[in-house]
């Protein structure tokens, strides 16, 4: 397995993001059926996603569910901190969208 860094190429990090989920999948002693069923998705879904395809979010959520992954989004999108300062500014209301900026590199 390859790490997944900040430069890696999305095709790389779909066919990362398969093989690890076909990894976690037989770790389980899951067939493709099953985890299939398990989902609510159909056999041909979990082999484009373990081949490394796209297959969408609600999707990738119903297969992580059906491994018993659901947790893992946590840390992959984990709720934003909100420094005191920013807080203070806000005065209690919630930020609706971003300023204009330079483009990240």
């Amino acid at each position: 397995m390859a790490t997944i860094i900040a430069t890696s190429r999305t095709p790389d990090v779909l066919r990362e993001v398969g093989a690890r989920l076909k990894a976690l999948r037989l770790q389980q002693n899951l067939r493709v059926q099953d985890l299939a069923a398990d989902s609510g998705v159909s056999p041909r879904t979990i082999d484009r996603l373990e081949a490394g395809h796209s297959i969408g979010t609600e999707k990738l959520v119903r297969v992580m569910r059906g491994l018993g992954r659901l947790q893992a989004f946590e840390a992959f999108v984990p709720m934003p901190e909100v420094s005191p300062y920013e807080i203070a500014r806000l005065r209690g209301r919630v930020r609706q969208r971003a300023s204009r900026r330079a483009a990240r590199d």
